[in-house]
């Protein structure tokens, strides 16, 4: 099998399909609302002094406002019928203090007068007295200057809620006969969009007006084997991306020509991906089961984004080394001793991870954090030692810094912002290295494309992941497909176990779309980037059932 042939039936990203959550205070709306204006910058400036000078005045040493306009869009079908369209609008005002050292915070939806935000203030005021009667240690906020008024909004091309409805149906429609025409037996396809309008201001001195877009195409394909009862899944190859609907507009130069493509990163082809996904499927249940044992492994971006963010975006969150954070598996092994020590053996030396909130494209890309913070990039791991965390105005003083890294993040105008992953990101080889070169020394291997069922324990050590088309590798070259693998490992071994990485040509970023975390839950969206990826010696196991 030549090079190009192989990816062109190999290449996928796999979204982890789950219910999607709506905007807390959401309303249901026709999709024309959709369309219709918010509150102009000038009301906005308006209702937020009304905000802070109220607050001031009760007492407060700092406050922020956010009044935030958040819009959902959801087209579900499956087969050949439209199981549901959603449409959402969230409009309201979230106050934050600080009184005696302590936080306090309110909310209250659609709040459209200064009488409206200046009683919400006051709330506000009042919650963080009460708080502080049990304050243990007053809260430190790293200094931030302001930056008067400015404002930031997603690159896009075309509004993804302009488009009309019967064009987004009629696409989901197109990519489902697809891959039934080509032998799925079922296939469910959707798209989610998210426009959050969101203006900040605070008493640093800062008016921050945000427009951010988010798009997740994705669908599942099924085929059956009728005379076994086998059967076998393919998700999507379009990730996640913060841009407008023109990433769906693919031009015959975006179709897959190679493992190299711009659809990878700014078009994707989603009905020449169910297509692709209708073969697969047929080929995954015929494919050979794996024998367990020691395999060296080569992982596309598509799967790796998932062990990056289990392993070491979530590992590395301030708030859950510090023990402050333990809801959706856990704290984390990472400790602060481990950085202490300016030696922890997070990986090996080829091993470079950066967070960062700029990535064109990317799901965390922003222009100021829900602190007022400016989006920024910083290393967490340097030459395989873990150097920093991930931290928000109130931790960065336990780090030893005086400036916030700018992640802070809330899901909603009533939710409190807390530190949120940014972007994390592997970063690639400097040196030129192509997928050839990188299994060329692979004798007993298997490439994993795509992410499927994972799980990690209290720590974020020791996991097992899973993924979507895994090809086996002998003597430098793919042989065929292989099914029922999922490895084992723990973190620090497993990117120990990095030998190789390709440049930054084969470089792609992936998103997701449902990041949940805290309690009450939260969800954002967030990317990971990487090159291919090679892990010598992984313990490979086989997963089929017995029945």
């Amino acid at each position: 099998m030549n090079r190009r042939d192989f990816i062109q039936q190999a290449s996928i990203a796999a979204g982890a399909f789950i219910i999607p959550v709506l905007t807390p205070g959401g309303r249901s709306v026709a999709s024309e609302a959709l369309l219709e204006p918010g509150l102009d910058v000038i009301v906005k400036k308006r209702l937020a002094d009304a905000g802070l000078n109220t607050a001031t005045a009760k007492g407060a040493s700092y406050a922020d406002i956010r009044i935030g306009r958040y819009l959902n869009q959801f087209v579900i079908t499956r087969e050949d019928k439209v199981q549901s369209i959603v449409n959402t609008e969230s409009y309201g005002v979230g106050v934050r203090v600080i009184v005696n050292g302590c936080w306090g915070f309110a909310s209250l939806g659609e709040a459209k007068t200064e009488t409206d935000v200046a009683k919400t203030a006051e709330i506000a005021v009042a919650i963080a007295k009460a708080n502080s009667k049990l304050l243990a240690e007053p809260v430190q906020l790293a200094a931030q200057k302001g930056f008067g008024e400015v404002s930031y909004k997603t690159p896009i091309i075309k509004n993804l809620f302009e488009v009309p409805i019967k064009e987004k149906v009629d696409l989901l429609m197109a990519v489902n006969a697809a891959a039934q025409k080509n032998g799925a037996d079922y296939v469910n396809s959707q798209l989610f969009m998210v426009n959050e309008q969101k203006y900040f201001a605070s008493t640093d001195g800062s008016y921050i007006d945000q427009d951010i877009h988010r798009l997740w195409p994705t669908f599942t394909v099924t085929g059956i084997d009728k005379a076994s009862g086998q059967f076998q899944t393919r998700n999507s190859l379009g990730t996640a991306k913060a841009m407008g609907y023109e990433y769906l507009e693919s031009k015959p130069a975006d179709r897959i020509t190679g493992r190299k493509t711009t659809l990878f990163n700014s078009r994707y082809d989603m009905i020449d991906d169910a297509t692709l996904a209708a073969v697969q499927v047929k080929e995954k249940i015929k494919a050979k089961s794996v024998e367990p044992g020691k395999y060296d492994l080569v992982l596309d971006p598509t799967h790796l984004r998932l062990t990056i963010h289990e392993s070491v975006g979530h590992a590395t969150e301030l708030d859950r080394v510090l023990g402050y954070e333990a809801n959706f598996a856990g704290t984390s092994f990472a400790t602060m001793d481990k950085w202490k020590s300016k030696n922890f053996n997070y990986g090996s030396k080829i091993v470079n991870f950066f967070a960062d909130k700029i990535q064109p494209g990317s799901m965390g890309a922003v222009g100021w954090d829900d602190e007022g913070v400016k989006s920024k990039k910083w290393d967490l791991i340097k030459d395989g030692i873990l150097v920093n965390y991930q931290a928000t105005r109130d931790q960065v003083h336990m780090i030893g810094e005086t400036e916030s890294h700018g992640c802070s993040y809330a899901d909603s105008w009533n939710s409190v912002q807390f530190q949120r992953m940014p972007n994390v990101s592997l970063a690639p080889k400097k040196e030129k290295l192509s997928y050839e070169e990188m299994i060329k020394d692979v004798k007993k291997g298997i490439y994993i494309v795509g992410y499927g069922s994972f799980s990690i324990d209290q720590q974020r050590y020791n996991f097992q992941f899973g993924g979507q088309l895994f090809y086996e590798i002998k003597n430098g070259e793919i042989v065929g497909m292989l099914k029922d693998v999922a490895y084992q490992s723990n973190t620090q071994e497993f990117w120990n176990s990095c030998v190789k990485i390709c440049d930054d040509s084969d470089f792609r970023v992936e998103g997701s779309f449902f990041d949940g975390k805290g309690q009450p839950s939260q969800s954002s969206c967030v990317s990971h980037g990487s090159s291919t990826s090679r892990f010598d010696g992984a313990n490979v196991i086989n997963t089929a059932r017995k029945v």
